[in-house]
């Protein structure tokens, strides 16, 4: 299993930072190794809502099928992935000194064997680490210039 767990502090309201990560759609826009999301229910937001996220980490393309387990409006949105890379995931949001946010992204993956199963759990999850806290900067970035 790999767990990787990133963080930063955007100068912005919870409620400002929530106005963006909520639109799951929207998410490509700063995530790096997300090329494309397919929403595979009618719903977009809230428990329920599945989508399909074809991904890129280097050489190696998969699509991540998830589905929305936790859904708190301005706090917390949680995941399980169901496709060939399983595990869950969550952002959480909260109140930071000075009006600011403090936004989390904790994950506990299990790779196929394919990919290593626990080796590639290993080195994956340091590769990963690296790319989702280069989104949290460009995420911090997209909020902070008032996209929302």
């Amino acid at each position: 299993m790999a767990r990787i767990r990133v963080s930063t502090i955007i100068d912005a309201p919870t409620s400002v930072v929530w106005e963006e990560v909520r639109h799951i759609e929207r998410h490509v826009d700063w995530m790096a190794d997300a090329e494309s999301i397919t929403f595979t229910t009618r719903r977009r937001s809230g428990i329920g809502t599945r989508f399909e996220c074809r991904t890129k980490v280097g050489p190696i393309h998969l699509t991540d099928a998830m589905e929305i387990t936790q859904w708190h409006e301005g706090k917390l949105i949680g995941v399980r992935h169901v496709g060939l890379v399983t595990g869950t995931g969550r952002f959480t949001l909260a109140k930071a000194r000075g009006g600011r946010c403090r936004f989390t992204w904790d994950e506990r993956l299990y790779f196929p064997w394919w990919l290593g199963g626990p080796f590639g759990a290993f080195f994956g999850s340091r590769i990963l680490k690296r790319i989702w806290r280069r989104n949290l900067q460009v995420l911090r970035a997209l909020v902070e210039s008032g996209r929302v």
